[in-house]
């Protein structure tokens, strides 16, 4: 028997082969099929739908989705000094698909796992930049990769200074991080985006965010 079926996998999961079948919110799309392919750690399936185009023809189709769960990220940024706070890590999928080094600077961020998203992007921001952060904004939520992957990101933005700081941040160890507290005045940040410095998405989006409509927008900065 095949575990995370009808006998748990080794994260205690069963009916992995279950999602998306009921869904019914889009009347052009019938899932008919849904197999695990992976489930060492996330979940891959292979779906088999039938799609109906837009002259009403139905066609059958397949994808394969990778399951890692819903994530969150916070941009911290300080006003009065015009600075955000981000981390650099070691990103092995990025190293292997062309980044120099692999070494990223991003928002801080992390899975949901059990966690309701400003939960868990609280626990994050800590672990990972040593910062208690008090008031969030919810600033929107973007689907990553949405033609592979199935992560909806929950992204954030909080204010940081000495009075939010609880430690030195840098990861846990006990899971293998190791990660470095970087803080960088905005406009270098953004700057850095357009050089490719700066190569994450969601602190792409969020830098940008920042610049057009946040805490650093042209019209509030005169």
């Amino acid at each position: 028997m095949t575990a995370g079926l009808s006998t748990p996998d080794r994260r205690g999961r069963t009916g992995l082969d279950r999602a998306g079948r009921d869904l019914d919110g889009n009347p052009r799309v019938r899932v008919r099929d849904v197999t695990l392919l992976a489930n060492d750690w996330y979940v891959l399936r292979r779906t088999t739908f039938d799609f109906q185009d837009r002259h009403g023809g139905w066609s059958s189709q397949q994808r394969e989705t990778y399951d890692r769960g819903n994530g969150a990220t916070v941009l911290l940024y300080d006003p009065i000094r015009r600075t955000v706070l981000l981390t650099r890590q070691f990103r092995f999928p990025a190293y292997v698909n062309g980044h120099p080094d692999g070494m990223l600077l991003e928002t801080a961020a992390g899975l949901l796992d059990a966690d309701a998203p400003e939960q868990a992007v609280r626990r994050e921001a800590e672990e990972e930049t040593g910062h208690r952060i008090g008031e969030l904004e919810h600033v929107f939520d973007a689907y990553t990769s949405p033609g592979s992957v199935t992560e909806r990101l929950h992204c954030y933005a909080a204010r940081y200074g000495e009075h939010t700081r609880q430690d030195e941040g840098g990861g846990r160890p006990d899971e293998g991080e190791e990660i470095e507290v970087v803080e960088v005045p905005f406009r270098e940040a953004l700057e850095l985006t357009r050089t490719g410095g700066i190569v994450d998405a969601k602190t792409i989006m969020l830098l940008q965010w920042a610049a057009l409509h946040g805490p650093f927008r042209v019209d509030r900065d005169g």
